[in-house]
C-alpha cells in the first residue's frame, strides 16, 4: 500500500512539473497616452486612469509587437 501511495505521489508531481508555465504579458496605456509592455500584468503598480490595451500575451516579443501596432494606429503617444 505504501508503494502505491508513493507511486501516485510521484506521478502527481511529474504531471505538475510537465505543465507549462503561464506567461502573462500585457500592454498598458497610461493616462498621459504613453504605452509600455509589462510582465506579470496582474501585479501592476500603475496609477489610476491606466488601461490595458492587450492582456494575456504569451511573450515579451508579442507584447512589443502589440505596442508597435498601437503606435501605428495612434492609440499611444509614446512607447518604451
Amino acid at each position: 500500500m505504501k508503494r502505491l501511495v508513493f507511486a501516485v505521489g510521484v506521478i502527481a508531481l511529474g504531471v505538475a512539473a510537465l505543465t507549462p508555465a503561464r506567461a502573462d504579458f500585457a500592454v498598458i496605456r497610461f493616462k498621459d497616452g504613453h504605452c509600455q509592455a509589462w510582465a506579470d500584468s496582474k501585479v501592476g503598480p500603475w496609477p489610476p486612469g491606466a488601461k490595458y490595451l492587450a492582456v494575456g500575451l504569451k511573450s515579451w516579443g508579442s507584447a512589443t509587437m502589440h505596442g508597435k501596432w498601437a503606435m501605428k494606429h495612434h492609440r499611444c503617444k509614446g512607447w518604451s
